[in-house]
């Protein structure tokens, strides 16, 4: 897809979703309110380094930082920050609630995910997602459910949670760097009886391991098991089908590859199995008759996933969450990902070379996206991510986890291949002189 210079500009600003949204602020349409006029250059080659810096200039990070922490925190584009700012503004000019906008926000999530908005409910993180799915279903004491070694706290604490409150037991296997069919092998050979769930992470936080979500999808079904999956790493880093992955939920957050603000998340649940999720929070908007007192007999839930949002909800950080989807669409999620994948592999072939330093991510194109992780037995992980962010200003991720003693890169759409080469000549400057 291309396009001249002046669509662009005009699709950046993101003024029909401030439309749909209903803004207006002291008399000002919603166009004239959240249209940015940037020096943008027209659509070019996913090699084209001058259009990639345009779109770094799109977001408000210092000159100075050279950010690759999305995996831990995304930043927010300038229009999907004036989306949100001016719909505060808007509501508070009226002190209006903004609930009547939520319909349409979530339609734009939806098709983001390939999915109906009747099975999107707008969460606070991926955390969250992923506590009401262990939390909603009928599990007991000896129930069983799979999950990798590598999962983030978001996806374990939940299950730790529930073996806390409901004896649930969990059994892990560690994540292959080898093949998608061992990956597959190790979980299947975790099945008993008493299994009820699997959750993977779509790709592993700590070293980026992109798990076969389709491929588990047909294993769980095959055995009556609910499939969920952990989805903070995925949304926004590469496009795909949650209809055609098959699996029964998602989770993920809008504050990392998404580039959403702070606190949002999106859980999806099919709408075949939803009544399978009992809320864990209850409250106005949980059912059809908010605010009746239970008993009465007319106090319910709804019959999709919006029976989990409950009380009042901030409708700017919705807004924006459909303006983060709806930026990624006008620049092009196949190029999103392309260009961070891209960036990735340079990075990883680029640190091979380094002495003694080890890349942990795969190098298998089937189990590998944007994210890179590695180490050197020369220096402890604290000590490579503080002299990458004090003398060289890399804001990465330290990986301490399972004892990897590691550290993580995040490639994504306003990262260049300039400063793939410059954090390349950091980590040999600091490695080499250890």
């Amino acid at each position: 897809m291309n396009m001249d210079r002046k669509t662009f500009i005009r699709s950046l600003g993101l003024g029909a979703l401030g439309a749909a949204s209903g803004l207006s602020l002291n008399g000002q349409g919603a166009d004239e309110s959240l249209t940015l006029a940037p020096a943008l250059l027209a659509y070019g080659a996913i090699s084209d380094a001058d259009f990639w810096r345009t779109v770094r200039a799109q977001y408000p990070l210092d000159p100075e930082l050279h950010y690759m922490n999305t995996g831990g925190l995304g930043p927010a584009a300038k229009p999907v920050l004036r989306v949100f700012f001016d719909t505060v503004n808007a509501h508070q000019f009226k002190s209006d609630t903004g609930h009547d906008t939520f319909h349409g926000h979530r339609a734009i999530v939806a098709e983001y995910f390939g999915v109906d908005p009747s099975e999107i409910c707008f969460t606070r993180n991926a955390t969250e997602g992923n506590s009401i799915i262990a939390g909603g279903l009928a599990l007991g004491e000896g129930d069983e459910v799979i999950f990798e070694d590598h999962a983030h706290p978001g996806g374990s604490g939940p299950w730790f949670n529930q073996r806390t409150r409901r004896g649930v037991a969990s059994r892990l296997f560690t994540p292959s760097t080898e093949s998608v069919e061992e990956n597959l092998r190790r979980i299947r050979a975790l099945i008993t009886p008493r299994t009820k769930v699997i959750q993977i992470s779509h790709i592993t936080a700590p070293t980026g391991i992109l798990l076969p979500a389709a491929e588990i999808a047909k294993l769980a079904r095959e055995h009556g098991l609910w499939f969920h999956i952990d989805g903070a790493q995925t949304a926004g880093m590469f496009p795909f089908d949650l209809r055609e992955i098959d699996c029964d939920s998602y989770a993920t957050s809008g504050h990392k590859w998404l580039g959403a603000p702070h606190e949002t998340g999106v859980l999806y649940i099919r709408k075949d199995r939803n009544d399978e999720v009992l809320p864990i929070s209850a409250g106005s908007y949980t059912g059809p008759i908010p605010g009746t007192l239970p008993g009465n007999g007319t106090i319910g839930y709804m019959d999709d996933a919006t029976r989990h949002e409950y009380a009042t909800r901030s409708a700017a950080s919705l807004a924006a969450v459909a303006a983060a989807v709806e930026f990624q669409n006008r620049i092009g999620r196949v190029r999103i990902a392309k260009h961070g994948r891209e960036l990735a592999l340079h990075l990883h072939h680029g640190l091979a070379k380094i002495p003694t330093v080890e890349v942990l991510t795969p190098t298998n194109p089937e189990l590998r996206a944007s994210i890179t992780t590695f180490r050197t037995p020369k220096l402890a992980y604290t000590e490579i991510f503080d002299r990458l962010w004090k003398d060289h200003h890399f804001r990465c991720r330290p990986v301490s986890e399972q004892g990897l003693d590691a550290v993580r890169v995040s490639t994504h759409l306003f990262n260049t291949a300039d400063e793939v080469e410059q954090l390349l000549a950091a980590v040999h400057t600091v490695v080499t002189s250890a």
